[in-house]
């Protein structure tokens, strides 16, 4: 779970802020998993509306809709502001073995 509080202070938030709780892959599926999550959440359950495998698109789709300016009723009531929060850092190594 120190991951999950890395990610919240990389982008700025407390766990009040979370509005929605995603897991995303496949070992998310582990109900102990979902149980570290609520805990770790006072008590918020995690959203198990979603395929796990699948939620990283939707992310993606949605922004491309917006941003290709498209109008059909899928979009017109979009009003969500997505926010991208990973765990890890990354980057590569470049010569002399900084990471950039």
């Amino acid at each position: 779970m120190g991951q999950l509080k890395k990610a919240n202070e990389g982008a700025g938030l407390e766990k009040n802020q979370i509005d929605e709780i995603v897991p995303v892959g496949g070992s998310t599926r582990i109900s102990k998993v979902h149980q570290l999550l609520k805990d770790n959440f006072d008590g918020k359950e995690p959203n198990k509306g979603v395929n796990p495998d699948e939620v990283v698109a939707y992310g993606p789709a949605i922004q491309d809709g917006i941003f290709s300016g498209a109008d059909g009723d899928e979009t017109k009531d979009i009003d969500i502001q997505l926010l991208v929060v990973t765990a890890f850092t990354h980057g590569i190594e470049t010569v002399g073995g900084v990471m950039t």
